[in-house]
């Protein structure tokens, strides 16, 4: 039986990482893979995490499984992030959340619900989005179309023609949309224009559904939490995917959940017995230690106040090496780098054509997708001037 399977091509990401770990080059430069390097290279453990590490494993008295919604802390601590201490949709008790498999499993468990309510539903998609996203979603047999929303040109978000293209979503289908810090593209929507989104959602009763993976990474955890939450505050259903592999540095231990915002309490019940059904059939009960740890950190307020200030500093590295970057690139290539600062979170595109970017892997190892997409995240003192240097020597 297995002979007759094909072996398949490698991740068009993680491949390119693994060619980069191979590569001999002592000078090579890894931009693919969208996880947070420090000034080392090195992707760190949190202080506060390691503290609710050490607590954890010297309290810890089983390992039975979890409860089906997971951990308790953990969703409730993330529920009050996302969405906000004062939330009303919180206080009237028409929030859900199950615990996942990282924002993956999040977006997995979101697709089911939309399935189980809505076989037919066409789910929105931007152009561009993270390739994960239509086999994730698609698995379950739902629907793609897509928008426009980057401008390659401006370096923008191509808002007239996003919501040109959304005019055609009807009720029934759902808008993905991601919440901040935009994969691929780092352009982000303004407040003004997440309120449009809402009104169009008001008026044709589309519902979003947001990928909100990089909260605290581009200009604060309010601050990136605002759109989400203004449609929160307008609309009587919003479906959100959340992960803590970035914002809490927690890649490997999978710690995500789907937030269900329901018209009441009722229905809020019922999508979380409907998602509990889900995952069962899907992956059976939630993993732990992650979210044991995030809920301590998000629960505990000395926790908490030492991992805002580590992230705040994050956030605040990712943003001055978007400065650095575009001076350096300037520097040595000419031309108006601008739009790098302009944009949020660990990803843009440099605007490269597929050949320039395999010129640099084959030629100078740098390491970038053909699309020129780059994790900022990986520049740091050492590299900057080689990777400004490369990128001229083939423009």
């Amino acid at each position: 039986m297995l002979q007759v399977l094909q072996q398949l091509p490698a991740d068009p990401i993680l491949g390119l990482s693994a060619a980069c770990r191979a590569d001999p080059n002592p000078h090579k430069v890894d931009l693919t893979i969208g996880i947070y390097m420090d000034e080392q290279g090195v992707c760190p453990v949190f202080e506060a995490v390691q503290l609710a590490q050490r607590a954890l494993v010297a309290e810890e008295g089983t390992k039975a499984y979890l409860a089906a919604a997971g951990d308790e802390h953990f969703n409730t601590g993330l529920q009050r992030l996302v969405l906000g201490e004062g939330s009303t949709a919180l206080m009237e008790g028409r929030v859900s959340s199950i615990q996942t498999p990282g924002g993956c499993g999040a977006l997995r468990i979101g697709a089911e619900i939309i399935h189980a309510a809505a076989p037919g539903a066409k789910v929105w998609v931007s152009d561009p989005t993270w390739p994960v996203h239509i086999p994730l979603l698609g698995s379950v047999g739902l629907e793609f179309r897509s928008y426009r929303y980057y401008d390659p040109a401006t370096h923008g978000v191509n808002f007239d023609g996003m919501v040109a293209d959304l005019k055609q979503a009807v009720a029934g289908d759902v808008v993905l949309l991601h919440g901040c810090c935009h994969n691929p593209c780092g352009a982000d929507l303004t407040l003004a224009q997440w309120g449009v989104i809402a009104d169009m959602a008001e008026q044709q009763g589309f519902t979003p559904f947001v990928d909100f993976a990089y909260q605290g990474l581009g200009d604060g955890l309010e601050e990136d939490a605002a759109g989400l939450r203004l449609l929160v505050a307008r609309l009587p259903e919003v479906i959100i995917a959340a992960s803590c592999s970035k914002n809490l540095g927690l890649y490997r231990e999978r710690v995500g959940a789907t937030i269900f915002v329901c018209r009441d309490a009722a229905n809020a019940r019922a999508i979380l017995s409907q998602a509990q059904v889900a995952a069962r059939r899907v992956y059976s009960m939630p993993p732990a230690h992650g979210a044991l740890l995030a809920g301590r950190v998000l629960t505990d307020d000395h926790l908490g106040a030492i991992w805002r200030t580590e992230l705040t500093a994050m956030c605040q590295r990712i943003n001055g090496l978007r400065s650095n970057l575009r001076r350096a690139l300037e520097a040595k290539c000419g031309g108006d780098y601008a739009f790098i600062e302009r944009e949020k979170g660990m990803f843009s595109f440099l605007g490269l054509t597929a050949a320039q970017a395999q010129r640099l892997r084959q030629e100078f190892g740098v390491y970038m997708l053909d699309s020129s997409r780059i994790n900022v995240a990986g520049i740091n003192a050492r590299n900057l001037d080689y990777v400004a240097e490369s990128v001229a020597k083939v423009l």
